[in-house]
């Protein structure tokens, strides 16, 4: 994740903030709401990295092959991702 914790932790309650500021939501629970709004996004920030974790995952299956046939494993790496970004819908 780019962000830090803390960095996601005063977004979320910054949004929250915004949120009822602008009257979107109505709330007596600024805590929890804060609190739902910061794993909303750390579970999306954190995305690319769950995504980069698996594409490690699948080229580690195929190292030896890659050795072998001798593919760039940047390459490979940027096309496996692409995939999975495209398999799980997700824009990043």
């Amino acid at each position: 994740m780019l962000f830090s914790k803390e960095y996601v932790g005063y977004l979320a309650r910054e949004v929250t903030k915004k949120l009822i500021a602008g009257k979107f939501i109505e709330t007596s629970a600024v805590p929890a709401v804060s609190e739902r709004v910061n794993a909303a996004l750390v579970d999306e920030l954190s995305l690319e990295d769950r995504i980069n974790d698996e594409v490690r995952v699948i080229l580690e299956a195929y190292a030896d092959e890659m050795n072998k046939t001798g593919a760039n494993y940047q390459e490979m790496f940027r096309k496996v991702k692409t995939e999975l970004v495209r398999k799980y819908k997700a824009v990043l």
